[in-house]
């Protein structure tokens, strides 16, 4: 899979943007708060109709302007696709796959990136809101699916806190409505755990490998904690169980505080390292280590499922580590992997990097090629 070209329309930014993408390894340079980032943004965008940086689509929309567009043409599997995302101030998404109107599902199924930003790398110190994030991300790079359940998980769950808040005001609940979104909670998220906790034994596999060469050693194990079930459980009908009973005994809880108190959405991943809480003992170095062997493990896993290589984003990740850790991420792309890179200046590569690598210059949303 290659990114061929991006254009952007009225992009934060990038009013009239044109990036050549057609190049195994793409280097965009700047100095902060130039676009950079919006450019990566805009491809995870194509990728996974999310954002990482914002819940607000609004935000992707000039100051000065009505919609946004984003552009661009891939081929895959030999073939040529055209994407193109539009967003309006009247917040109407359309999006087009080859010129005809097409659905988020099949949207989704076409480009599949990693990104590895700065901001990753807090991710061990960050809220639990924040693993989960990185956790969900990853997955529907596989099961395009996955978002339509936390989508309706999510729409049960709030409809069932309506419900508990409607009790606290009246002192009132309908018995029959509460089991009914019991029922739907249990079966939808029943079925997230068992994603997520499949998808983390996958990634603890093949991220152990790359974690103990680059810390010389160390071991790094990754456990999903949930109130109601062990982190050795696998078993979807177990989960279902555990998840109906927890509900059960926590019926009166709920009641009293007016909120869904048990489920997917209270979970947390824990890393460990050398059986060590990550987040209570490891140093930012080994912290970042984990990060690093996280992204990067990603990246095959994505490949493996998928048997499309992901585009690999990296925005300015690599000011944020050190000599050891940059060679390794460095040395570990692989050569089939398109790679696009921002950074404030050339001055972390060598020059042997540097020769294959296809240079920008952007400037107040304005991109130039390094001649």
């Amino acid at each position: 899979m290659r990114l061929r070209d991006l254009k952007l329309t009225n992009y934060r930014n990038c009013i009239d943007l044109e990036l050549d993408l057609d190049s195994d390894k793409i280097l965009i340079t700047g100095k902060n708060a130039q676009g950079k980032t919006n450019i990566l943004e805009s491809i995870c965008l194509l990728s996974t109709l999310k954002s990482p940086r914002t819940s607000n689509n609004l935000d992707f929309i000039n100051f000065n302007a009505q919609k946004t567009e984003i552009d661009c043409n891939i081929i895959k599997s030999d073939t040529d696709i055209e994407l193109k995302y539009t967003y309006s101030s009247d917040k109407k998404r359309e999006l087009a796959l080859n010129g005809v109107k097409t659905t988020p599902k099949n949207f989704k199924t076409v480009l599949k990136t990693v990104l590895f930003s700065s901001a990753d790398l807090m991710l061990l110190r960050g809220n639990p809101s924040d693993r989960r994030d990185w956790l969900d991300r990853a997955i529907s790079q596989i099961y395009p699916a996955y978002d339509e359940r936390l989508s309706k998980y999510d729409k049960i769950r709030i409809q069932k806190n309506n419900l508990l808040k409607e009790y606290l005001k009246t002192g009132l609940l309908n018995e029959t409505l509460f089991e009914v979104y019991n029922e739907q909670l249990v079966i939808t998220g029943s079925n997230i755990i068992f994603l997520r906790k499949k998808f983390l034994k996958e990634i603890e596999r093949i991220s152990r490998k790359k974690h103990k060469i680059i810390s010389e050693n160390e071991e790094l194990t990754i456990s999903y904690d949930c109130s109601f079930v062990s982190n050795e459980e696998y078993e979807l009908e177990n989960i279902a169980r555990a998840f109906t009973i927890s509900l059960e005994e926590r019926k009166q809880e709920e009641m009293r505080r007016g909120q869904c108190c048990a489920g997917p959405h209270r979970d947390d991943i824990i890393f460990y390292i050398n059986d060590n809480e990550s987040t209570k003992f490891a140093s930012q170095g080994q912290q970042r280590t984990i990060v690093l062997a996280l992204k990067l493990s990603e990246l095959d896993i994505i490949t493996q499922k998928t048997g499309d290589e992901p585009i690999l984003l990296l925005d300015d990740v690599l000011a944020e580590l050190d000599d050891i850790r940059q060679n390794y991420l460095l040395k570990s792309i692989n050569k089939n992997t398109q790679t696009v890179i921002t950074s404030v200046d050339t001055v972390l590569f060598d020059e042997e990097f540097l020769q294959d690598v296809k240079i920008y210059k952007i400037q107040n949303g304005s991109i130039y090629e390094n001649l």
